[in-house]
């Protein structure tokens, strides 16, 4: 695994727990070293490209303002004004499931989602994650489309549900898939990234050449905050797809702290 994801080697399973319903949820845990200079820096770097392209900071920023302060205060999400901290939140999660997914899952997952943002402190409307597996050179019916929903919860010592979150607004996913495929790419053809378009181009082809197509739901907790007890409450019956939808749970410790630092060096070394 090259440095760029060796935040991942930090990823392990320990466990899979089981929904009221009756369905597996793996559940991973992030043991992160925000002493470990290098991978944290490779990870920043990783982390602020989604959102700003290192050769184009300086044509993007006000030339009155270092990288730095541009970063802080017009792409990313402020670290203490509302709804900045869980604006962050959820985009570290979003970003650490596209990870997952590209890097362990073997998906590919294009990054367009934070980059051109029109407010750092928002988040950015439409599907979290959209990933494909594709058969090279050809449209195949065993192309593969897969939609996650991604709930974060990096605040401690609380006992929500937000895996069930996820399975409940993974439901919108079908009809938000058709805007969430358009922006990405628009985005990517902004980039110029025609094997991107193309990969693209196959999957709004769908009702013409059918694909497989999948779903799933994340959690990504603070360990003081991610209960068996409650999480395993998860029921997917409601969900149109339930037989087609992937459960997920990522916890670690002190998530907050690490997300701040993961932005402020984002920043700092840009």
């Amino acid at each position: 695994m090259t440095l760029v994801v060796a935040h991942l080697t930090w990823l392990k399973q320990i466990n899979t727990y089981k929904s009221a319903c009756g369905r597996p949820i793996p559940v991973y845990k992030l043991e992160h070293d925000a002493l470990d200079s290098e991978i944290m820096s490779a990870w920043a770097k990783h982390f602020r490209n989604h959102y700003c392209q290192d050769e184009e900071l300086q044509f993007l920023k006000n030339p009155l303002k270092t990288n730095s302060e541009y970063l802080l205060t017009e792409k990313f999400p402020h670290q203490s004004v509302a709804p900045g901290p869980s604006t962050r939140a959820g985009d570290f999660a979003e970003i650490l499931v596209a990870d997952y997914l590209q890097y362990i899952q073997s998906y590919q997952v294009p990054r367009t989602r934070y980059d051109r943002k029109g407010i750092a402190n928002e988040s950015t409307k439409g599907s979290d994650v959209i990933a494909f597996k594709k058969t090279p050179d050809v449209i195949s019916d065993n192309d593969e489309l897969l939609i996650f929903e991604v709930k974060a919860k990096a605040s401690e010592n609380t006992k929500l549900n937000v895996l069930q979150d996820a399975i409940d607004h993974s439901v919108k996913d079908e009809m938000r898939l058709a805007e969430s495929l358009n922006a990405m790419r628009q985005k990517l053809f902004d980039r110029k990234d025609f094997d991107g378009l193309q990969m693209v181009d196959r999957f709004q082809r769908e009702p013409d050449h059918p694909c497989k197509r999948r779903y799933g739901a994340a959690a990504v907790y603070t360990e003081s905050s991610m209960h068996e007890t409650v999480v395993a409450t998860s029921i997917t019956d409601n969900h149109p797809n339930s037989e087609k939808l992937e459960l997920l749970i990522i916890s670690g410790s002190q998530l907050m702290t690490l997300i701040h630092e993961l932005y402020r060096r984002a920043a700092d070394e840009a």
